[in-house]
């Protein structure tokens, strides 16, 4: 069965991010989805010293294998400082050293969990920008704003919010399945 890699680019353990994957995974209904935590996944911050004396950390092998194993990608990125999150930018650098391109060729759907009124749009914007130079081919990608005005006992319940995002992961269930 084809498999989706989905996770949050958030370290927190209260993510909205995270969150906001839990409640839409399930549109996928065609492939396996797994969703995984970068928080299992920890390194020190990248960099070329560090790599040369010391190898690939275990965790970012494993990481590398995942990403490998998957046949696209449904990944929710906060917006820290009006780019991507600390954690998942030390993925990127760790994971674009061991060969080849990090998305390998692959489908990716960016999402985006904001509790303000942009919805992450400046971390989408940089995503969609420089991730097909990572290989990954963008189905599309979408910014949820104010998403703790939408989370309500314990679910996400934005039903126009909640339909673009079932599209773009229709979308990338097809494309998955297209390519077996």
């Amino acid at each position: 069965m084809k498999k989706i890699l989905a996770f949050s680019g958030s370290n927190s353990s209260e993510s909205i991010n995270k969150k906001l994957l839990k409640s839409v995974i399930g549109y996928a209904e065609r492939v396996e989805v797994e969703l995984i935590d970068l928080r299992d996944y920890p390194a020190e911050v990248f960099g070329i010293d560090l790599e040369q004396n010391e190898g690939f950390p275990k965790s970012m092998q494993d990481l590398f294998a995942r990403m490998r194993e998957a046949d696209g990608y449904l990944i929710s990125v906060p917006e820290h400082n009006g780019s991507m999150p600390a954690v998942f930018k030390n993925s990127i650098d760790w994971i674009s050293r061991m060969g080849g391109k990090i998305f390998d060729n692959k489908p990716v759907v960016f999402l985006s969990a904001s509790p303000g009124g942009r919805g992450g749009a400046s971390v989408l914007e940089h995503l969609n920008r420089i991730m097909p130079h990572r290989g990954a081919e963008i189905i599309g990608s979408y910014g949820v704003a104010s998403f703790n005005d939408k989370w309500e006992e314990g679910r996400f319940n934005n039903s126009e919010d909640l339909a673009k995002i079932k599209e773009l992961i229709i979308a990338l269930e097809n494309k998955v399945l297209m390519e077996a």
